[in-house]
């Protein structure tokens, strides 16, 4: 059904939890705020910068050196307390070999992106791989989506799905004009990514290949 399939990478291809979770207690420590586990859930997805000006109302200075604490840490240790959800691997395998074009598009920096797809060794399954910059000037999801299409030199995006976990994934897509697969086993859920348009939704690794 589709050629081009374009992946979020934390929530979707692999539980990045771990890792950002502690990243941001770190630099949440910085300021003396200490949040519940449901609450730094809600960081998993959006920008980091975005996440501290929602969920602890901090202005533009606070943001960008509460995202350097966080990369103090999550680009030491974080980016590798990390795995690929069970299957994951093989579905890029059986994607690859019927001829399907693999992308990534995610709100993480590509930095760090290509350093996590290398520690996996999955580098060599995608054609692009494209997050967001550092200085936040490629930050909104839908312009992750545009980059990567670009790169691909995709221009008829009727050939194309988004698999994501959130609703950023699917409002992304949304706005691209292309279909959306929105993964259950990730950090959203069913009425969230429903409620964002997504055109199929997958309960495991394993369903979405179905919808492929």
């Amino acid at each position: 059904m589709y050629d081009i399939i374009l992946f979020d990478l934390d929530g979707t291809l692999s539980d990045s939890q771990p890792g950002i979770k502690k990243g941001i207690e770190y630099a949440l420590s910085k300021y003396g705020i200490t949040l519940e586990a449901e609450e730094i859930r809600k960081f998993l997805g959006p920008p980091i910068r975005d996440s501290f000006r929602d969920f602890c109302n901090f202005n533009d200075e606070q943001c960008e050196q509460a995202v350097e604490y966080y990369r103090e840490y999550y680009g030491e240790r974080g980016l590798f307390e990390n795995e690929l959800y069970p299957g994951m691997k093989e579905l890029l395998d059986r994607l690859k070999n019927k001829g399907k074009r693999l992308l990534i598009a995610t709100s993480k920096p590509e930095a760090y992106t290509y350093r996590i797809v290398e520690h996996f060794g999955i580098t060599d399954y995608f054609e692009v791989i494209a997050g967001s910059t550092m200085d936040g000037s490629r930050n909104r999801k839908v312009d992750v989506i545009r980059y990567a299409l670009d790169h691909a030199g995709v221009k008829d995006v009727s050939a194309a799905v988004m698999i994501g976990d959130r609703q950023y994934d699917i409002l992304g897509a949304n706005e691209v004009g292309m279909d959306s697969i929105g993964v259950l086993y990730g950090y959203g859920d069913y009425d969230e990514l429903k409620n964002a348009g997504a055109v199929y939704l997958s309960e495991t690794v394993e369903e979405i290949e179905t919808y492929i």
